[in-house]
C-alpha cells in the first residue's frame, strides 16, 4: 500500500506539470490573442468604425479568456506552492505592472464608447495597447528568466530570498522571449481578426498575423541557438522522486548545454521544437491562402510546441537558482502533498471539460463576420 502511494506520488507531480504547461500554453492561445488585438487596434484599425470591429470580434469573450490566466496562477499555488512563494516575492515588482497594465484592460473595453469624445477613444486605445503589449511582453520574459535562472537561495528556515533587481530581469535574452511571446499574441489576435472581422480591417489583420509570424520564426531560432551557449541545470543527487523533500536535500551543478541534455538523452523530444516550427510556418500559408481560421489553430499548435519545447529543456527544474545551484525547485522538491494533488486533479478532471465546452459554445454562437456598419447600428457594440 506504502509502495502504491509513493508510485501515485510520483506519477501526480508528473501530471501536474504536464497540466501546467497546458494552462500556461492556455494562456498564450486564448488570453495571448486577445492581448494581440489590443496590439495592433491601431494598425488595423485606421477609423473609429474599424477600431470598434476589432474590439467588437473579441468583446464577447476576452473576459471569458481570462480564466486561463486565473487557471494558471491557481494551479502554481495549489501544486507548487513554493515556486508560487518564491516566484511571486521575487518578481514583486514585475508582479505589480503586469497587475496594473491589467487593471486598466477592462475600463479600455468598457468606457472607451460611452463617450463620442476622440480625445476621450484615443486614451482608452492606448491601455488597450499597453494592457495587450506589457502582460505578454512580461509572460515572455518570465519564461526566459526561468530558462537562464533566477537569483535566489533559502536559508535554513526555507524562507527565499531574492538577490538580483527589477531591470535585471528585463535582460537581453528575457526580452527576446519577450519579443517571441508578443509576436505570437499577435499573430493569434491577426488571425482571429482576418477570420472574423470584416473589410478592410480583416486584411490588415492578415497582414499583421503574417509579419508576426516570420518574426517568431526567426527570433524561435535565434533564441534556440542561444539556449545552447547557456549554462543550464543538472540534478546530481537527491532524495527519491517520491520522498518528501525540500531544495536544501540535492545536490546541482550548472553546466554550459545542459538545456538541451533531454533532448540528446531523447532524441524524440525534437518533436516540440518541429511542431512549433510547422505550425508557425504552415500557419503562415495558410494565411496567405486566405485561410485564417486554419492559420489560427495551427498558430495554437506552434504555442504547444514551444511551450512543450521549454518544458522538455528545462524537466525536472520549475525555477533553477543561479545564487545557490542546489536550492533550485523542481518537480520532485516544491509540490504540494499527495492528497492535494489528488483532489485538484478530481476537480480538474471535472471542469477543464467544462471550460473548453462553454469557451467553444461561446465562440460558436458569436460565430460570422463583424463589420463596421452591424457596430455603428447596434445599441449594444462596445
Amino acid at each position: 500500500m506504502e509502495s502504491f502511494a509513493l508510485d501515485a506520488y510520483v506519477i501526480l507531480k508528473l501530471l501536474w506539470w504536464v497540466l501546467l504547461g497546458v494552462l500556461l500554453t492556455g494562456i498564450g492561445v486564448m488570453v495571448g490573442m486577445d492581448m494581440g488585438v489590443g496590439t495592433i487596434l491601431r494598425y488595423v484599425g485606421r477609423t473609429d468604425a474599424e477600431r470598434r470591429v476589432a474590439i467588437n470580434v473579441i468583446g464577447p469573450h476576452w473576459d471569458g479568456n481570462q480564466v486561463w490566466f486565473i487557471l494558471g496562477g491557481g494551479a502554481i499555488f495549489a501544486a507548487w506552492p513554493l515556486v508560487y512563494a518564491t516566484a511571486f516575492s521575487g518578481f514583486y515588482i514585475v508582479m505589480l505592472v503586469l497587475l496594473w497594465s491589467m487593471i486598466v484592460r477592462p475600463l479600455g473595453f468598457e468606457y472607451r464608447s460611452k463617450m463620442p469624445s476622440e480625445r476621450w477613444r484615443n486614451v482608452w486605445d492606448a491601455t488597450l495597447f499597453i494592457s495587450g503589449l506589457v502582460p505578454m511582453l512580461v509572460f515572455g520574459a518570465a519564461v526566459g528568466n526561468v530558462l537562464q535562472g533566477v537569483p535566489f537561495h533559502f536559508d535554513w528556515r526555507l524562507t527565499s530570498y531574492y538577490t538580483g533587481s527589477f531591470i535585471a530581469l528585463f535582460n537581453p535574452f528575457a526580452l527576446l522571449c519577450g519579443v517571441m511571446s508578443v509576436a505570437l499574441a499577435i499573430y493569434m489576435g491577426g488571425a482571429r481578426l482576418a477570420a472574423a472581422a470584416g473589410e478592410p480591417v480583416g486584411s490588415r489583420a492578415r497582414t499583421a498575423a503574417i509579419v508576426a509570424g516570420l518574426v517568431a520564426i526567426a527570433v524561435f531560432s535565434g533564441a534556440g541557438y542561444w539556449v545552447s551557449t547557456l549554462d543550464g541545470f543538472r540534478l546530481v543527487a537527491g532524495p527519491d522522486p517520491a520522498a518528501a523533500q525540500t531544495p536544501l536535500h540535492q545536490q546541482v551543478v550548472r553546466e554550459t548545454g545542459a538545456l538541451l541534455a533531454n533532448y540528446a538523452a531523447y532524441p524524440k523530444l525534437w518533436t516540440l521544437p518541429a511542431l512549433a516550427y510547422a505550425g508557425l510556418v504552415l500557419g503562415v500559408f495558410a494565411l496567405a491562402v486566405r485561410r485564417p481560421a486554419l492559420g489560427w489553430w495551427l498558430g495554437a499548435l506552434a504555442w504547444i510546441g514551444v511551450m512543450g519545447t521549454v518544458g522538455a529543456a528545462m524537466f525536472p527544474f520549475m525555477m533553477p537558482s543561479i545564487t545557490n545551484p542546489s536550492h533550485s525547485l523542481t518537480v520532485w522538491n516544491s509540490g504540494s502533498s499527495l492528497r492535494t494533488l489528488g483532489w485538484m486533479l478530481g476537480f480538474t478532471l471535472v471542469f477543464m471539460p467544462l471550460i473548453v465546452w462553454y469557451t467553444s459554445w461561446a465562440f460558436w454562437v458569436m460565430r460570422g463576420k463583424v463589420d463596421p456598419a452591424q457596430v455603428e447600428a447596434s445599441d449594444h457594440a462596445l
